[in-house]
């Protein structure tokens, strides 16, 4: 039976905590997840469904401008989880692909990722500062923006910045 990719439902939430503590070193992207659905900011969230059993997640969620914050037209993909018996299968990359996909159809202009430049420019992300956008984190390289449809990113400079709930977990 081949992997499913869906949006996850309420059944889903021990499964998908387990994917992230399994996928990262400690549960704090477990608890960002959780604390995002609870404030209602977990606006895309799909699961890789094998056979039955949840073996990877991705997330969702606003970002703001700093040029423009009361523009919602930005969502920042974090965390992606896949269980480590399934990862290097091409379940993250297609989570990223069909989240990417499901981003667009909901109306969001950009999507922003902080994560491996080698890993994400194959979905066509590019380095953010190179459309003046800065980040929260002083990272460089590692922050990426993907256009979600023509004249998507932002032209304005300025700091993009993460939903709150990514400041409360640590």
């Amino acid at each position: 039976m081949p992997t499913i990719y869906r949006l996850e439902l309420p059944g889903d939430i021990a499964a998908i905590q387990a994917v992230n503590r399994a996928a990262f070193p400690t549960d704090a992207e477990a608890r960002l997840v959780d604390a995002l659905r609870a404030s209602g900011r977990l606006i895309v969230s799909l699961v890789a469904d094998d056979a039955g059993q949840i073996v990877g997640h991705v997330a969702f969620s606003p970002v703001t401008l700093s040029a423009d914050p009361g523009a919602a037209e930005g969502i920042g993909l974090a965390p992606l989880a896949v269980v480590p018996a399934h990862q290097r299968h091409g379940i993250g990359s297609r989570l990223v692909r069909e989240g990417i996909a499901a981003c667009a159809g909901a109306g969001f202009a950009f999507v922003v990722v902080l994560g491996d430049p080698g890993y994400y420019s194959r979905f066509g992300f590019v380095r953010a500062r190179d459309h003046s956008l800065d980040n929260e984190y002083g990272v460089d390289e590692e922050f990426m923006v993907l256009a979600l449809r023509p004249g998507g990113i932002p032209t304005a400079p300025g700091v993009v910045r993460y939903a709150p709930e990514f400041a409360l977990v640590e």
